[in-house]
């Protein structure tokens, strides 16, 4: 049974996986920013997980976050950085300095928050694994999203470097999840993410997938098989 902490469990993907680590017999530490969202979670999955509302864009918020989860459960096994939000369909020099920032904040800022407050207790165990989320955008790009992928190219980054200051044992792994039919795909895609998978099914792969994960993987970029 592993302990297994992960943002932007509200909807899509962490939604999923939440419900598919705990399926699995492991303990899910959640945040995401829709209360009501949250307890339909807690309250689906049981009391041994927790989940709070919480915006990784907020220091403060996840260092509140961060020492409720490690004084009840000790460090995490598996920290998986999933929230994430896109900007809206546009050039970048039609895309407004707020909407910009708010992609910095909650891509990357949220990121370093997370392995600010978390890591530091995996360090001193010397054992656990760092899920950055990123992206098909982290490793190319396309029109009209150029803020979303500068930030997943920047996941990338960070996620490396970060993989060179753990000791071994341990390992962070910028993943790239796949095309898969969630809220975000839909504001890019519109119609067209409906010939994308849903996150139920994807989940299935993912998490098994993530489990696998070793010191082994340290600093490799990698994507979820089949996506």
């Amino acid at each position: 049974m592993s302990v297994v902490v992960i943002t932007g469990v509200s909807r899509g993907l962490g939604h999923e996986m939440a419900k598919e680590f705990a399926a699995a017999g492991h303990i899910v530490g959640g945040c995401g920013r829709s209360p009501k969202e949250l307890r339909v979670l807690q309250d689906l999955l049981g009391s041994e997980h927790d989940f709070q509302t919480v915006s990784v864009s907020e220091d403060s918020q996840v260092e509140s976050w961060a020492q409720s989860i490690l004084d009840k459960y000790g460090p995490p096994d598996i920290l998986i950085n999933n929230a994430a939000v896109i900007n809206s369909n546009a050039p970048l020099w039609e895309i407004a300095a707020d909407e910009f920032q708010r992609v910095v904040d909650v891509n990357i800022a949220g990121i370093a928050s997370t392995i600010r407050h978390f890591v530091p207790a995996m360090v001193a165990r010397r054992s656990g694994t760092i899920v950055n989320f990123s992206s098909g955008w982290g490793r190319s790009v396309s029109a009209k999203v150029a803020p979303y992928c500068a930030s997943k190219w920047a996941v990338e980054g960070l996620t490396q470097a970060l993989a060179l200051e753990l000791p071994d044992g341990m390992a962070a792994v910028p993943l790239n999840p796949g095309v898969i039919n969630t809220d975000m795909l839909q504001s890019c895609f519109g119609s067209g993410a409906d010939g994308y998978p849903r996150a139920a099914r994807w989940a299935t792969i993912a998490v098994p997938y993530i489990l696998a994960l070793s010191a082994d993987d340290n600093g490799q970029p990698l994507s979820v098989p089949g996506f």
